[in-house]
């Protein structure tokens, strides 16, 4: 049994939303320029690092937003220098492919005839894409439903509802039928459904809770990453509520809860208010943006992006009306270990710092 999907670009937790003719963007290269690098025009030093490229291809990438220095778009003009981190991202146009079955294994928290939910562990990813062809959650509901009287061919636009990212964990809801499918997107249009995700920020917050709004849509020059357009001239309206669970000092743990579904909403948002996620290499969280300069702050923070080598999101709860049983259900989900991990380690590592100041102020 197989499946014939259409490849579109990653996409996180949104409606079900396609264009065709999409282009699939990965990395191509990623290059850190050596300390003994003397100042040179990047559209040349690429020319010389870069087999086949011509410096015309070069410059048309980076006006096009396909080259990043140190996570920043830059001009053709920028000279490197030494310790530069280049990424150059490569784009094709979307294509069709089998999928097969795959017997993987699928954290189910519950099912009947009409839903699925699943509990998607880190690092797996929702459906094939250019460069994830297997090991999906397609291809493992694939194997897991070919035993049923399902139409698993058009499980890509029937089954899933929503997504989320890959390296986001948590809960997902699949539809087995096409009735079930269509109660269910209304249900995500209406944004009815409860949606409620446990995060990791940077910084420290001035309010204990409060709502990001800002419309949400594609960069103008590098389509993989999404920006907020505060005036609403560009992208579409989205809304996220926040309450503060926990203040560590440099970071803080929060609820978060959506009201919308956009491309990367929860990402975009709070690195839109300054507080992007814990360890997001994609929206700025994988440095240090709070905290000291001392080299075992900085260790600790290192071996923090270890055991968590993810941005820090789960989707812990879900909630929605069944679409046969027109009965809310509502579903959760334990913290995954590697944000278990690091939640632990932050408190331990804030525990003693108050114990410091306390001791110095007793003495």
């Amino acid at each position: 049994m197989t499946s014939n999907i259409e490849l579109e670009e990653d996409w996180e937790d949104a409606e079900l939303e396609t264009e065709e003719g999409d282009i699939e963007l990965k990395e191509r290269f990623r290059i850190t320029v050596t300390k003994g690098q003397e100042l040179m025009r990047i559209d040349k030093y690429l020319m010389n690092i870069v087999e086949g490229a011509t410096r015309n291809k070069i410059q048309q990438a980076i006006e096009e937003g396909y080259v990043t220095v140190n996570g920043q778009l830059i001009k053709t003009n920028y000279k490197v220098r030494p310790n530069d981190e280049i990424i150059l991202i490569e784009t094709r146009k979307s294509e069709t492919m089998d999928v097969l079955p795959e017997q993987l294994p699928l954290d189910i928290v519950y099912e009947d005839d009409s839903i699925l939910i699943i509990n998607k562990k880190p690092g797996m990813v929702v459906h094939p894409g250019c460069g994830n062809s297997s090991g999906t959650l397609v291809n493992g509901l694939l194997y897991y439903l070919q035993g049923e009287n399902i139409d698993t061919s058009s499980l890509y636009r029937v089954g899933l509802v929503h997504r989320i990212d890959k390296n986001t964990s948590g809960l997902v809801v699949i539809a087995k039928t096409e009735a079930a499918m269509a109660d269910l997107a209304a249900q995500f249009k209406k944004h009815t459904v409860y949606r409620r995700y446990i995060a990791l920020a940077w910084g420290d917050f001035s309010e204990d809770e409060g709502t990001i709004e800002g419309h949400i849509g594609r960069n103008l020059r590098f389509r993989k990453i999404m920006d907020v357009f505060p005036d609403g001239d560009q992208g579409k309206h989205a809304i996220t509520h926040f309450k503060v669970l926990e203040r560590m000092n440099y970071v803080t743990l929060l609820e978060l809860r959506l009201e919308t579904g956009r491309t990367h909403q929860i990402r975009v948002h709070m690195k839109h208010i300054g507080h992007p996620l814990f360890n997001d290499d994609t929206y700025g969280g994988d440095r240090i943006i709070k905290g000291t300069v001392f080299t075992k702050y900085k260790q600790f923070v290192e071996n923090c992006f270890g055991i968590l080598p993810r941005h820090a999101l789960h989707a812990k709860e879900l909630g929605f009306v069944h679409p046969v049983t027109k009965n809310w259900i509502q579903f959760t989900s334990e913290l995954p270990n590697d944000m278990e991990q690091v939640i632990t380690k932050w408190k331990t590592y804030t525990n003693g710092m108050t114990k410091q100041v306390k001791d110095k102020l007793d003495n």
